[in-house]
């Protein structure tokens, strides 16, 4: 069978552009326990996944159980309160659908709540471009590596293979994943992570979606 090349798109700071309303739900998660608010500045420069381990960076300790609880519980309230009113990155529509014309594939990957991704994304009239979306199942402590294996493996039927895929994302734990199953990663300025804390991860870091598409085309030949 023939592979394609073949671009794993993330979604919150990637497609969706979102930092605001995430920004928002992370300090009201952060008010509920009387912690002071951060700034967009101090957030992508501490950013990481698992996410307790960005609240550990931020509180110079992990949060215990019941603090996770609530504050986990607070951000997905405010933030999904606030995710319908967030639009799409700047050219996201229009370079996916020029990747599908030019008869690539693609698809979508997120650790936001599977249930909760799906209506979104359809409702921003882009699931006909992708040949599959998958959510997060499972708790949302984790990380993107085990799946973006499942999601690979579901994609085999269809050509795909992890050497001809690039994944697109906006966190340094979207390069680890890419690594883990044998795939290539770019990573975009405009999502949870300073430029700085991107090039950490030895990974070709660009400044817009566009340039995430071109250098994903360069990467996959």
């Amino acid at each position: 069978m023939t592979h394609t090349n073949h671009i794993v798109w993330d979604w919150n700071g990637t497609l969706l552009h979102d930092i605001d309303a995430v920004i928002a739900a992370t300090n009201a998660s952060f008010a509920e326990l009387g912690f002071a608010p951060i700034t967009l500045e101090t957030y992508r420069e501490l950013y990481v996944v698992p996410v307790p381990k960005f609240y550990e960076r931020l509180m110079g300790r992990l949060p215990t159980e019941a603090e996770w609880l609530v504050m986990d519980e607070t951000f997905h309230r405010h933030y999904w309160a606030a995710a319908a009113d967030a639009g799409l990155t700047e050219g996201a529509r229009e370079l996916l659908r020029e990747w599908q014309l030019g008869g690539l594939t693609q698809s979508l990957l997120s650790l936001a709540p599977h249930d909760r991704l799906v209506p979104l994304v359809r409702d921003h009239g882009i699931d006909v471009h992708f040949l599959r979306v998958d959510g997060r199942t499972g708790p949302s402590h984790t990380s993107k590596a085990g799946h973006l294996v499942r999601h690979m493996e579901a994609l085999h039927a269809t050509g795909v293979s992890a050497d001809r895929t690039v994944l697109i994302g906006d966190a340094v734990d979207d390069a680890l994943a890419a690594a883990h199953v044998g795939a290539r990663a770019v990573l975009y300025t405009g999502g949870s992570h300073s430029r700085r804390s991107l090039e950490s991860a030895g990974v070709p870091v660009v400044d817009t979606l566009a340039e995430a598409v071109l250098t994903a085309r360069e990467l996959a030949e």
